[in-house]
């Protein structure tokens, strides 16, 4: 009797305790992050002074380093880990290493954060891209591409690689490069006014023309690959081409007049293009059916971003309200105030990056990145950077594990 009495009492136990642990599962609610990931760093430069601001967005704290050049455009790396500042004004590109590794299900610290050995200088360095561990620069000051292996970065003295495609001449000009290791660049023909590009063709890695133009448009400006397929810009309409050398256009709808798509972004995330234009707004672009539909049509805007894991567009307006959407269902997430209205003939405006976690947010005026937390606009950490931010990019990789 006693033995079944105790029998049914540790059973009894045994099963409120799992129903207990079962409840507890049940009641845990992730908390809202309130702090930016581990691994992220925010690279500041000025506008007049050589002053570089590499920012820790957790600690709300500032390392300062100086610059050879002063008004950079500032880009980050495929992989995260180097920062890149490409002065055309002075024929030059300076690379800026986090010393974050991404290991997929880790980071590592390689170091601390410092400038690379390596530098480039192109003939008017200008439209920067980066694919896998390789940089490229087009030169507008000749046509050529620049590209460097970050293999190089840190070795004494090294220069990026020139690469010269036959016949090319100076232009305002673009690259994306393909999975196979080819390189789609823009051509001047000469047919229209101007700087702009007509064309575009396919050459490899030492300048050889694989495939030839196809298709003449009157203008090219801005353009975006995920590897597969290219698009550029073009007065003419979307200029998809793909590696096999095959070309086509996509064109804009009738409703837009004269406008057309000045920026082409790929949203590696939502596996997305999205094409803007300032007299239009931006709008998400099917490659495969031709079509083209509108994200938020607004003659408002400072700038379109997609957020740094290219899962969000974040549309940011002269009246201060910032939007954010779901680019994998073309749907309005959130959108508030974060700033004061800003006059469309200021000189220098506020200029905007996002993590999943928050908006990064230049003052030209007061010296200040605004941290604003993406679930809550009220949230906002004022961090003193530099007298005149002037362009911004987000580094590093959206991880807080480690070994």
């Amino acid at each position: 009797m006693k033995r079944n009495l105790l029998k049914t009492l540790l059973a009894i136990t045994i099963i409120s305790s799992l129903a207990s642990c079962e409840k507890g599962k049940e009641e845990v609610v992730n908390p809202v992050e309130d702090t930016e990931y581990k691994f992220i760093r925010i690279l500041v430069n000025d506008e007049t002074t050589k002053q570089l601001s590499l920012v820790d967005p957790i600690k709300l704290s500032t390392e300062t380093f100086e610059a050879l050049h002063a008004k950079s455009a500032v880009y980050g790396t495929q992989a995260g880990r180097f920062g890149a500042l490409v002065n055309s004004a002075n024929n030059f590109v300076q690379l800026f290493d986090t010393g974050f590794e991404g290991h997929g299900d880790h980071v590592d610290v390689k170091g601390t954060p410092k400038f690379g050995a390596l530098t480039g200088d192109g003939n008017k360095p200008t439209h920067f891209k980066s694919k896998g561990d390789e940089i490229i620069t087009f030169n507008d000051g000749d046509g050529t591409l620049g590209i460097a292996k970050e293999a190089e970065f840190h070795v004494a003295g090294a220069k990026m690689q020139t690469i010269r495609a036959t016949g090319y001449k100076a232009h305002h000009g673009a690259m994306t490069k393909f999975d196979n290791g080819t390189y789609a660049i823009t051509e001047k023909d000469g047919s229209v006014a101007g700087t702009l590009p007509e064309r575009v063709s396919i050459i490899d890695i030492s300048g050889k023309i694989l495939f030839q133009s196809t298709i003449q448009t009157k203008g090219i400006h801005g353009n975006a690959s995920d590897g597969k397929v290219s698009l550029f810009g073009s007065s003419s309409g979307i200029l998809v081409v793909e590696p096999t050398g095959a070309q086509r256009l996509i064109p804009h709808p009738a409703n837009f007049g004269t406008a057309w798509f000045g920026s082409i972004l790929e949203a590696k995330g939502a596996g997305s293009f999205i094409g803007y234009s300032a007299a239009v707004g931006a709008y998400l672009i099917d490659v495969t059916l031709g079509k083209i539909t509108p994200i938020i049509e607004s003659t408002d805007l400072i700038q379109v971003k997609t957020d740094y894991a290219g899962n969000n567009l974040i549309a940011f307006l002269h009246s201060g309200e910032v939007k954010i959407y779901d680019l994998k269902t073309n749907t309005l997430k959130k959108s508030g105030s974060i700033l004061p209205a800003t006059a469309k003939d200021e000189t220098q405006k506020p200029q905007l990056e996002a993590t999943s976690r928050f908006l990064y947010v230049t003052q030209p005026k007061s010296g200040e990145l605004l941290q604003i937390n993406i679930n809550d606009f009220s949230k906002v950490n004022k961090i003193k950077v530099s007298a005149t931010p002037y362009r911004l990019s987000i580094l590093g990789i959206e991880s807080s594990e480690s070994h």
